[in-house]
């Protein structure tokens, strides 16, 4: 989950010649490491600066009995990257993937390059790369064959693990070839040829997910879990207003509860992005903590941010449409002239909530100081490089000193690239001088989240007397100060439409915020997509004109750039073609417009360029006389490149993103009052005005019975699935709810338009 935009069309070249080193195991077997500068635009994501050396990453180890061990460097946060990655580097070295066990690196930069989890940039920046080294291992495992039998390295081949003489029948597995193979002068990376798609024999192939029995059985593998010797728990209670400090405490009453053996005030740094202030409890066990924790009383200090709530935001809103925008990020051709010649004008406002990233494992870390004076950490961290950055300046040590083991994780969506909890435990540990394990309740789990931001737009569409759309504008009242957005509440000014209308105006006005933000599941686009396909339709409706024709017809008629874009604008710049392929594709498979519905019935598409990706889908939705929304059914088209590696968590990963952004457009909102979060904890199954102050999460009966997933494949390289399948689905429903209702949702979520989901 990244918030900035990267390119689309191709894996950038590695600026220095990659190549290997290999390595002996003792008992024999060969360690196969791979020399490969980090990509810089994952460097970007985590905030660091190009290495001035290629960095070591070590990845392959075969040992005698023909086992492969392959690790994976990310981390694991139910996306299923640690299949992933060793997938490639599997397929290129040509094993059975029977043989391959998966092992997941720690956090080391000095091994392994930008080892993250988010932006869904783990395929496109590993496409290459990592099947450079399978293959790379192949060619010295070929090498050491050739040479011990004495034949051209060109007679050979391999299978399974195996190398193969057909002229001499004779054959060799890789484990009894590996210690010879070490002392075998490696190839450059950048230069070792790449197996052709059709001799993909991993790629492409159902591969069940590793660990996939540890994690139905409970087996203790995720950060929630993990214990260590002499480890106490611990709890951190922040201020309900966020960034506040600690006036007072009542510590010598929680100090003296059972089983507590500190208690004590955090100061907290001045620094956002560092250590907040609270009050830290440790004890030796989990409810003992939390028991202690209730005898607590705490005199916050006032804090700006308590003057802040949603009222306030959106009689803000209110104030910045109906006067002039504080600025234009872009303006094509005369917009105030254009409107005023359109046969239709069609204005509406929408509106769309904070949210919590709902992770099913709370926020958690465990931590140790050792005796040197290092700190070693188990976390579930997706930028472990950031968080080690905050901790060593938390502690006042080298980064160095911080030892991160990584742990698969329960969820993250983006709320893991934010590193709090391990800047607590660390700092909680060196105070207590023992192991701590930090768990954050559900509580602070969901009013202290670095939340997906609101946002206010007013949209101005007219059309001519042809149905087309000859003039558009956008005021959009969201969050930040001067020019500088707060984190994800920011807009591109290549926002569709724009590039498609020839009279476009994107305004921007924008307010103060103490709440902090951040990025979720496809940042920015998971709200504008809402907003703006919600829109499209009704400009659509205006024209009198079908949703999917009149997208296809605007993208058919693209606007020339006022000044030629720069390289990098143009790469990352939405291709109207891919789009218009997965239109159409979701027009056939879904049989749009070719079925009559019943009444209460209707049918919604979107479409949305994020991440990569490009993806449409049209929802099936029926709505009860009583207003209850069901979901009949959901057909969704992807274009992610010409390769879907393993199909399983590809399908997986657009069906999680359809079933997460129903969850959001059912119930989900996280409203603020004084500054503080009004929601406390996830809501009872069905919604009542009794629990207005809980956060609704999609139960397994509100979920539709079928998510249909389909691949348009095309000749780009392989990218991401996590993110790029979420935006379509929110307006694509509401377009189905229209159909079968006459009701525009132009507010999120749904039960502010009186309809209800269960």
């Amino acid at each position: 989950m990244t918030p900035t935009t990267t390119p689309a069309a191709s894996t950038p070249a590695p600026t220095r010649r990659e190549f290997l080193k290999v390595s002996a195991l003792a008992g024999g077997g060969l360690l196969l490491a791979s020399y490969a500068e980090p990509v810089e635009a994952l460097q970007r994501l985590v905030g660091t600066a190009p290495a001035a050396e290629p960095m070591l990453s070590a990845f392959i180890r075969i040992t005698a009995d023909n086992v492969v061990t392959i690790t994976a460097k990310n981390p694991e946060i139910g996306q299923g990257i640690q299949t992933m990655l060793p997938m490639l580097i599997a397929e290129e070295l040509d094993v059975d993937w029977k043989q391959v066990r998966i092992e997941q690196a720690d956090f080391d930069p000095n091994k392994y390059p930008a080892q993250v989890a988010g932006g869904s940039t783990a395929t496109p920046t590993n496409w290459i790369p990592q099947r450079r080294v399978g293959a790379a291992g192949r060619a010295m495992l070929l090498q050491a064959a050739a040479t011990q039998w004495s034949v051209p390295v060109a007679e050979l081949t391999t299978a399974k693990g195996v190398v193969y003489h057909k002229a001499s029948n004779r054959q060799a597995t890789y484990g009894s070839l590996a210690t010879a193979a070490a002392s075998v002068t490696p190839p450059a990376l950048d230069a070792v040829p790449l197996k052709d798609p059709s001799q993909f024999s991993i790629i492409g192939k159902r591969i069940p997910t590793v660990a996939l029995k540890d994690i139905l059985t409970g087996k203790p593998i995720f950060g929630i879990d993990v214990t260590v010797p002499n480890m106490h728990y611990a709890t951190f209670v922040k201020a309900p207003v966020y960034a506040a400090k600690v006036a007072s405490a009542n510590l010598d009453v929680v100090k003296a509860q059972p089983g507590v053996t500190h208690a004590f005030v955090v100061a907290g740094t001045d620094n956002l992005a560092g250590l907040k202030a609270g009050v830290a409890i440790v004890g030796t066990s989990w409810w003992r903590v939390q028991e202690a924790r209730k005898k607590l009383v705490v005199q916050w200090a006032d804090h700006p941010t308590s003057q802040q709530s949603s009222a306030a935001f959106a009689a803000k809103a209110k104030e910045f449409f109906a006067s002039a925008p504080q600025r234009t990020i872009r303006n094509d051709g005369d917009f105030d002239a254009a409107i005023k010649t359109a046969a239709k004008v069609v204005e509406a406002e929408y509106s769309y909530p904070f949210i919590n990233h709902a992770t099913l494992e709370p926020q958690n870390c465990t931590a140790r100081m050792n005796a040197d004076g290092s700190c070693e950490m188990w976390t579930t961290s997706q930028t472990p490089q950031g968080g080690r950055a905050l901790v060593a300046s938390t502690l006042g040590i080298k980064e160095d000193q911080v030892v991160m083991h990584m742990m698969r994780a329960g969820g993250g969506f983006g709320r893991r690239l934010y590193n709090e909890p391990l800047a607590e435990a660390a700092f909680i540990a060196r105070e207590a001088k023992v192991p701590v394990k930090l768990i954050w309740t559900r509580e602070d789990d969901m009013q202290h989240d670095q939340f997906r931001p609101g946002g206010f737009h007013k949209f101005t569409g007219g059309v001519d007397a042809n149905g087309k759309l000859i003039a558009f504008r956008n005021h959009f009242a969201t969050f930040g100060q001067g020019e500088r957005f707060a984190s994800s509440a920011d807009i591109g000014p290549t926002e569709y439409p724009a590039r498609f209308v020839p009279n476009l105006r994107m305004d921007v006005s924008m307010m103060p915020l103490g709440v902090p933000t951040g990025a979720l599941r496809a940042p920015r686009s998971n709200a504008l997509s809402f907003a703006f396909q919600g829109f499209i339709d009704e400009c659509a409706e205006a024209a009198g004109k079908d949703p999917i024709q009149f997208r296809i017809d605007m993208l058919k008629a693209e606007i020339p750039p006022q000044q030629p874009y720069t390289p990098q604008q143009q790469a990352q710049l939405m291709s109207a073609e891919r789009i218009i392929g997965v239109l159409e594709m979701a027009r056939d498979v879904s049989g749009w417009g070719k079925t009559t519905l019943p009444k209460g019935t209707g049918m919604g598409v979107a479409f949305y360029y994020s991440h990569r990706g490009y993806f449409a889908e049209v929802v099936q939705a029926t709505v009860s006389k009583a207003g209850v929304v069901k979901v009949d059914k959901v057909w969704a088209v992807g274009d992610v490149g010409s390769e879907i590696i393993n199909p399983n968590h590809a399908e997986q990963q657009v069906q999680g993103a359809v079933l997460d952004a129903m969850g959001q457009a059912y119930g989900q909102e996280i409203t603020f009052t004084a500054g503080k979060a009004d929601q406390g904890n996830f809501a009872p199954a069905t919604p009542t005005a009794g629990n207005a102050s809980n956060f609704s999460l999609l139960r397994i009966r509100q979920a539709p019975p079928v998510v249909e997933v389909h691949w348009k494949k095309t000749t780009y390289p392989p990218t991401g699935i996590g993110e790029p399948a979420m935006p379509p689905l929110i307006p694509a429903l509401m377009g189905a709810i229209w159909q079968a209702t006459g009701k525009r949702v132009r507010q999120l979520p749904l039960s502010k338009v009186d309809l209800k989901w269960s």
